[in-house]
């Protein structure tokens, strides 16, 4: 038996992962989400323990030590399955953003342990309406990418009809004051169009 078959060296490397994009980012977040319960609630008994020290005046945390609490914080499975049908409209190139939202948040408010949830789910609308935003900004892009093209097209068409403002045989009305005469019913500060076939 040799050494290579129990290393398995010679084998080739599997991927990392066959599982969907989307499956990947609700996993990734509800994994955040689970461990930022736990830090919360590791925060709430320092605090408690904090308080008891100034309460009692003794420290006798050196010799104590406290149980791991047998009744932790969890999410009602309602608001679990709420909660990862909003990480499912998460893109993926999102995640890494919401997650560092996210974090940023905990950090700030340092939220009690029932509040984090809220705070998540905040943070994943947030990235839901930024997300709706920018689909509506790149389909409006592509509209009027697509309208400026036909206006570009029709700018280079060339009609017939020119427009001569400046004919010299043009008639103005100071020359019809100048001799006298009545001025023509035609409006004088419109410009004269004529045909190419004229020229």
């Amino acid at each position: 038996m040799s050494l290579a078959s129990w290393f398995r060296w010679n084998e080739p490397p599997s991927r990392i992962s066959q599982r969907n994009p989307t499956e990947m980012v609700v996993e990734t977040l509800m994994m955040e989400l689970g461990w930022q319960i736990k830090q919360a609630e590791k925060q709430q008994r320092e605090r408690e323990n904090e308080y008891r020290k100034i309460k009692t005046g003794v420290d006798y945390g050196w010799l104590v030590s406290y149980p791991k609490p047998k009744h932790s914080y969890d999410i009602s499975p309602g608001e679990r399955l709420q909660l990862e049908d909003m990480c499912t409209k998460i893109h993926p190139s999102y995640c890494g953003p919401v997650l560092l939202r996210f974090r940023q948040l905990i950090a700030e408010y340092e939220p009690e342990v029932q509040e984090v949830a809220r705070l998540f789910r905040s943070v994943l609308q947030e990235a839901t309406e930024k997300i709706k935003e920018e689909e509506e900004a790149k389909k409006l892009a592509r509209q009027w990418n697509t309208k400026h093209k036909t206006s570009l097209s029709l700018m280079t068409f060339k009609s017939r009809t020119r427009i001569s403002p400046f004919s010299s045989n043009i008639k103005t009305i100071s020359e019809d004051v100048e001799r006298g005469t009545e001025p023509t019913r035609r409006v004088w500060s419109m410009p004269e169009f004529r045909s190419a076939k004229d020229y």
